[in-house]
């Protein structure tokens, strides 16, 4: 089973791969030969522009549409969570409460997007790298509240594949409906809450599927059973 090892699920589950909105269940149990239990409400996320495609995670590959680098597709699969980020300071109460390895957002912080870069898909602090050798990348320390706090989702890391996609977070949107270029994003609220609960501890996992994808692998993947409002 895909997440046998895992005590927290977040389920996003979206009506379709065209999708550019879905829903998010929290999941938890304890102990992997229990059954898992709802956690908290539902809510309401923003996915990728393009809806959503096959990204590189804890799922074998499957065939069908890839993700790609720049493609707007936010990635279905399961994938590790593997650390938080915010503008919050590493030894504010808020990252000490967290309980995933938090980086602060300076702006020496950059998630590198360039493909021929040796630090691909990785978040690096610039400032102990010195010169780059990407010629893009992305700003951690932003101007609005999108990355005020986030989690960085495990796609296509072990070991990234030029042009698989990088930089896939969960964070803030923008505002309620608006897509993403392929990340998962919720208001503030729901990512504060999201962040709090998440335990380096449970191996938490994303889940991110289209309804019909989920029903037909839910057993095989050990995944929450879940109801039409879920």
């Amino acid at each position: 089973m895909e997440s046998a090892g895992s005590l927290q699920i977040l389920l996003v589950i979206a009506p379709a791969w065209e999708s550019t909105t879905a829903q998010l269940q929290r999941f938890e149990r304890v102990s992997p030969d229990q059954a898992w239990q709802r956690c908290g409400s539902a809510v309401a996320v923003s996915l990728g522009k393009s809806g959503l495609a096959w990204g590189r995670g804890l799922h074998p590959r499957i065939a069908g549409k890839e993700k790609r680098e720049g493609d707007g597709c936010a990635p279905a699969g399961i994938f590790a969570i593997t650390g938080l980020f915010g503008y919050a300071a590493s030894d504010s109460s808020f990252a000490r409460s967290m309980k995933l390895p938090y980086l602060c957002a300076t702006s020496n912080l950059k998630c590198i997007d360039d493909p021929a870069s040796a630090h691909y898909n990785r978040v690096v602090d610039q400032s102990c790298l010195g010169a780059g050798d990407w010629a893009s990348c992305e700003d951690m320390l932003r101007h609005d509240e999108r990355y005020a706090v986030g989690a960085v989702v495990g796609h296509n890391s072990e070991p990234p594949e030029p042009g698989a996609g990088s930089c896939i977070f969960l964070h803030v949107w923008e505002n309620e409906g608006a897509p993403t270029a392929g990340c998962t994003a919720m208001a503030l609220a729901d990512m504060g809450e999201v962040a709090a609960w998440l335990d380096e501890t449970a191996a938490p996992l994303l889940v991110q599927l289209p309804q019909l994808e989920y029903e037909a692998l839910r057993a095989a993947w050990g995944l929450p059973q879940i109801g039409a409002g879920a």
